[in-house]
């Protein structure tokens, strides 16, 4: 029986991030640090055993030298599904990484902050950047 959560973006992402800090730090460590009493418990959420805890974002976060904003969405749509993570985000607003703030202070500088529309021609220039 497969797991609940195996393939979800959250599962994925935890176990390339947990695989490329494996030079530095444990996956023993990383579950201290998140404040996980069972350090088995980072093996439980790569399988997609369990879904990430949501008050344990922030921890996590830090332990994975991630972005929370980022994380906090993968585990929000792991925990409530796609729909309704979609329907939170709606109504709470996006949680924004500090890179994603980053872009938005280089577009208000670059306008002049004249909050400018996303034309066709805007999106298929962001689109090029990224190789889309």
């Amino acid at each position: 029986m497969a797991e609940p959560h195996a393939n979800t973006p959250a599962a994925k992402f935890l176990t390339d991030r947990i695989n490329t800090l494996r030079r530095r730090k444990t996956q023993k460590q990383i579950a201290h640090e998140a404040g996980f009493p069972n350090p088995n418990m980072l093996s439980y959420l790569k399988a997609g055993t369990n879904k990430i805890p949501i008050d344990r974002v922030p921890a996590l976060a830090k332990a994975l030298e991630v972005d929370p904003a980022y994380l906090m969405r993968l585990a929000l749509e792991q925990s409530v599904g796609a729909t309704a993570a979609k329907a939170i985000i709606d109504v709470c607003g996006t949680p924004v990484t500090e890179r994603e703030k980053q872009w938005i202070d280089e577009i208000r500088d670059a306008s002049e902050d004249s909050d400018p529309r996303l034309t066709t021609r805007s999106r298929a220039a962001l689109r090029r950047i990224f190789g889309k």
